[in-house]
C-alpha cells in the first residue's frame, strides 16, 4: 500500500446493516472509512431512530443452525470473517425457538457504539443527494431499500436502466402484558430449543374453523393502504402483506404464518387448533412481542379492530402497528461485475438490499463482502472472490451471475431472494455402507453435506482453519 492511498479513505453511503458492517471490515483491514448516514437529517419512512443498523421489521436473523439451514450457514461464515454485525446480534440475543432474533434497541445501540468508537471511521450525518463527488475514488453506496430518490435518480441516469422496485410490509408489535395468557400459551414449534431459548419461546393463540372464517372475512374487507400508480409493483414472495396472502386463497394464511402444526394447546389438549398465531420476543426485557409473518397494509384502525379478533388479542395494546414502505434494488445482473462495482463508473460499489438479496443477514454479508473488496483495491491487490460453494459465494453468484434468461423461456426478470440451498452447487452425498437414506434423512444428509463442503471452502478461502468472530465492546 503506498502512502498516498493508504491515507484515502472509502466513502460508504448508507449507515444500516450492510454499510455498517462495510465500515468495521475496511477499518479492520486498516482502511480509513467515512461512513454518511443521511438520519437523522433526513428520515425515512421506516426509520424511527438516528442510530445506525436500526432493524426496522422483524428482530430475527432467522435460523442459527448452520448445519441443515443455508441462513444458519451464513451467520457461521460471517462469525468466521468477523462480522461486526454476528458479534453484535450473539451479544444482546432474545429467546425465539430455533431463530437468532435480538433486542432490536440494544443491538442497534452497540453497533452504533462500535462504529463511533473505532479510530479509523468517522461518521459524517447528512444526505449524499445525487452521484458522489469526482474526488471520492472509492465509494459504498449500501443505502438499502429506502435509497434516497435523487440517489436513485442518478443511478438510473447513469447507467440507462430503470431500478426494480417492490414493497416490504412491517409486522404489529404487542405489549405482551396486554396478551390473555388463559387463551394463549408459550411454545416453539415441536418445542425446538435455539440460541438463547427453552423450546417455549414463543406466545401461540389458537383459533377454531369459525374463528379463522371470521378473521379471514374481516381481513379481507378491512380497509387497506390506497396505491397510486407509481407504487404497482410486485411484492416479495418472503414478505407478503397477510391480506394479500388471504386474497390468494382462504386456506393460505393456514399453510403459512399460521400453520397449526408442531403445537399443543395445554388449555385445550384434545383439540387441535385450525389456525395458531405466533407472537416472537423483541426486546430484552420480553415486554413486546412481534406477529411472527403478520407484515400488512391494513389502514392504522383497521388493523386494531381486525388482530383483536385473534383469540387472546382482544384487548391487545400495540407498541407499533404495521406498515408498508417502498424497496428499490437494481438489476445488478446487468449493473454489476463481479465484485460489485457498478460496470458504467466502477468508482461506485453496491451493497446490501439494494443490490437484490433479501433479509437482514443477507444484506450485512454484502456488506462484509463489498467491504473486503474495497480493502483489496486500497492495497492493490485483486480482490478474493469467496468459493461458490459457501454461502457468501451462492448469494454473491446470485446477485452478480445468471437469472438475465432461461433456455427456451427468453429474458427473465431479476428478483430479490434470500440465501437458500438452492443457489449451492450441487454436491454428492457419501453413503454409508448398508444404508439408504430416504425422506427427511436424505434432506438432512445434503444440507449436511452442503455445509460440510462450505466451511471447508471457507477456510482454505481465508487462508486459516478458523477465524474467530470479531468482539465490538
Amino acid at each position: 500500500m503506498s502512502d498516498i492511498s493508504k491515507n484515502l479513505p472509502v466513502h460508504i453511503i448508507g449507515g444500516g446493516l450492510a454499510g455498517s458492517e462495510a465500515a468495521w471490515q475496511l477499518a479492520g483491514a486498516g482502511i480509513p472509512v467515512v461512513l454518511h448516514e443521511m438520519r437523522p437529517d433526513r428520515p425515512t419512512e421506516a426509520h424511527k431512530t438516528d442510530r445506525l443498523a436500526e432493524l426496522v421489521c422483524s428482530n430475527s436473523f432467522r435460523s442459527d443452525d448452520h448445519n441443515l439451514n443455508a441462513v444458519g450457514l451464513l451467520h457461521e461464515e460471517m462469525r468466521r470473517c468477523g462480522s461486526l454485525i454476528m458479534a453484535t446480534a450473539d451479544r444482546h440475543q432474545v429467546p425465539a425457538g430455533g431463530a437468532l432474533a435480538v433486542d432490536r434497541d440494544g443491538f442497534a445501540d452497540a453497533v452504533t457504539a462500535a462504529i463511533a468508537a473505532h479510530p479509523l471511521i468517522t461518521v459524517a450525518r447528512g444526505e449524499i443527494a445525487g452521484l458522489p463527488p469526482e474526488d471520492w475514488d472509492s465509494v459504498i453506496i449500501a443505502t438499502g431499500p429506502l435509497t434516497s430518490p435523487s440517489l436513485a435518480e442518478a443511478v438510473r441516469s447513469l447507467t440507462g436502466a430503470d431500478a426494480l422496485a417492490f414493497f416490504d410490509a412491517i409486522a404489529p408489535i404487542v405489549h405482551f402484558d396486554s396478551i390473555d395468557m388463559g387463551k394463549a400459551w408459550f411454545q416453539s414449534r415441536y418445542d425446538k430449543a435455539g440460541p438463547g431459548g427453552t423450546g417455549a419461546d414463543y406466545i401461540n393463540c389458537p383459533m377454531d374453523k369459525e374463528q379463522y372464517d371470521a378473521f379471514i372475512d374481516a381481513l379481507l374487507a378491512g380497509e387497506k393502504t390506497e396505491f397510486k400508480d407509481f407504487e404497482k409493483t410486485p411484492y416479495f414472495d418472503g414478505c407478503l402483506p397477510i391480506e394479500v396472502m388471504a386474497e390468494r386463497g382462504r386456506e393460505t394464511l393456514r399453510h403459512g404464518p399460521m400453520k397449526p402444526v408442531g403445537l399443543t394447546n395445554p388449555h385445550q389438549p384434545d383439540v387441535k387448533a385450525h389456525a395458531i398465531v405466533q407472537l416472537r420476543q423483541d426486546n430484552a426485557l420480553g415486554t413486546l412481542y412481534n406477529m411472527v409473518g403478520f407484515q400488512t397494509k391494513l389502514k392504522y384502525a383497521e388493523q386494531v379492530r381486525v388482530l383483536r379478533l385473534i383469540p387472546g388479542l382482544e384487548n391487545a395494546e400495540f407498541a407499533r402497528l404495521g406498515g408498508l414502505h417502498r424497496n428499490t434494488y437494481l438489476d445488478s445482473p446487468k449493473l454489476l461485475d463481479g465484485t460489485l462495482r457498478l460496470k458504467a463508473m466502477p468508482r461506485l460499489r453496491f451493497a446490501g438490499q439494494v443490490t437484490g438479496c433479501e433479509g437482514y443477514v443477507e444484506s450485512a454479508a454484502i456488506g462484509l463482502l463489498a467491504g473486503r473488496f474495497a480493502a483489496a483495491e486500497r492495497r492493490g491487490d485483486v480482490p478474493s472472490l469467496p468459493p461458490a460453494t459457501t454461502a457468501f459465494g451462492a448469494l454473491l453468484g446470485h446477485i452478480t451471475g445468471g437469472h438475465l434468461s432461461v433456455e427456451g423461456e427468453g429474458p427473465r426478470s431479476f428478483q430479490p431472494m434470500n440465501v437458500n440451498f438452492g443457489l449451492f452447487p450441487p454436491v454428492e452425498v457419501v453413503k454409508e455402507p448398508g444404508k439408504r437414506p430416504r425422506g427427511p434423512e436424505k434432506a438432512a444428509a445434503k444440507k449436511r453435506a452442503l455445509t460440510a463442503r462450505a466451511l471447508r471452502d471457507l477456510a482454505e478461502w481465508l487462508g486459516e482453519p478458523q477465524a474467530p468472530a470479531a468482539a465490538a465492546e
